[in-house]
């Protein structure tokens, strides 16, 4: 066998090339992050080694940084074992009680692991398409935080020029006070406002929910506002509304693409009470190619979900904290979805609801609960089959 490590970086990739016997083919050489670096790379493991089955090539998962790589290999037929830097650290470590850390040692490393055969899987061609999901789900996990940080800017500059208003409705952040606040962002604004105009401009934006009463009641609380006259934060209000909307259609836009490759993969995961598309999608995205996994376990400690351990001679931990290593994408998914499908199925919410009778923390128990929600999406991804609720 011929083993290849590298270690990825922006411009230029460290290359280290040996075989079964532990004879060092190619001393550490660097490649640039070109087609023509790619190709030096290849035409090398092609000199050394023509059968591709005979080859395995090992790079860290650094984010962006590798995709290009990655989908060079799986092109050229090559079988490429993506590698926590975690794993990589901590198995370096272990070769040397000294402080080594270079490019071209990483890339010895991580043709060292390949070699050990420390129980990795090859990253399929389904795992490299799965990236366009995850790109897609990642994309929108970043834009609803933009926004929810935006929607907290809201709430802070109405509470400085029009605090009475958070009483007067169910919530801030709706269609029709976005709409009102967009066009009369101060309190002198609305009490000046025609109350035939501040109507119309309510009963459009609610589509009729709002009509005469509210425009009243909302000018008269306008007229005996405590809030402050500032032009500034005005200014400011109408912005940030402007950019909250202009997000609410690029979130739109991301979540139809979502759907559409959701409903080409066809996932079982969707069958579950309180899974849709958005929660499904990002669960199937960040686990990727399900035979990766030789068992949920290996899912759940991929989430950073699995309990910690500790134990050193007669000492041993009371309380393991959640590990909250791996992906936070899928863990914050799974907590999640946990959530909503312990409301929707009965099973589940029986589950939890023993766990809280145990005594344990509502967090606790949601974590137990999406450990027997990890099991299930894994049994039915295996299996290909529906959910079927328990009788």
């Amino acid at each position: 066998m011929i083993y290849v490590g590298i270690d990825v970086a922006k411009d230029k990739h460290d290359c280290f090339i040996t075989n079964s016997e532990g004879e060092v083919l190619f001393k550490a050489f660097t490649i640039q992050n070109t087609r023509t670096g790619f190709d030096e790379l290849y035409q090398k493991i092609q000199s050394v080694e023509k059968d591709k089955s005979k080859i395995k090539v090992g790079l860290e998962a650094t984010g962006h940084y590798n995709y290009n790589l990655l989908g060079y290999l799986i092109d050229n037929g090559l079988a490429a074992y993506v590698i926590n830097p975690l794993h990589t650290n901590l198995y370096r470590k272990s070769l040397s009680l000294r402080k080594t850390k270079t490019d071209k040692v990483d890339a010895r490393t991580i043709a060292m692991m390949l070699m050990s055969d420390v129980n990795l899987k090859s990253y399929s061609d389904t795992s490299y398409h799965n990236e366009e999901l995850k790109s897609l789900t990642r994309y929108r996990f970043d834009k609803v935080q933009e926004r929810a940080q935006l929607k907290q800017s809201i709430s802070r500059l109405v509470t400085i020029l029009f605090p009475e208003l958070e009483k007067l409705v169910p919530t801030l952040h709706m269609a029709s006070v976005y709409a009102l606040l967009k066009e009369l962002p101060s309190v002198k604004a609305i009490a000046d406002c025609h109350l035939t105009h501040l109507k119309t401009v309510l009963a459009e934006a609610s589509k009729g929910r709002y009509g005469r009463d509210k425009a009243i009641e909302i000018r008269d609380a306008a007229r005996s506002s405590i809030g402050s006259n500032m032009p500034a934060k005005s200014l400011e209000l109408k912005h940030t509304i402007k950019l909250i909307t202009e997000l609410d259609s690029e979130i739109e836009e991301i979540e139809t693409e979502i759907q559409k490759i959701m409903d080409e993969i066809n996932s079982p995961i969707l069958t579950i009470p309180g899974i849709g598309y958005r929660m499904g999608a990002m669960i199937i995205a960040e686990i990727g190619d399900f035979s990766r996994f030789d068992s949920p376990d290996k899912i759940l400690a991929y989430a950073g979900i699995s309990p910690s351990t500790y134990q050193s001679g007669q000492l041993e931990s009371s309380y393991s904290h959640m590990e909250k290593r791996g992906s936070r994408y899928l863990r914050f998914a799974l907590i999640n979805a946990t959530k909503f499908v312990c409301l929707w199925d009965p099973t589940f919410g029986t589950y939890l609801q023993k766990k809280r009778a145990e005594g344990k923390h509502y967090n606790v128990a949601i974590s137990h609960a999406a450990k027997k929600l990890v099991r299930l999406i894994y049994a039915m991804e295996k299996s290909g089959k529906a959910y079927t609720p328990a009788a």
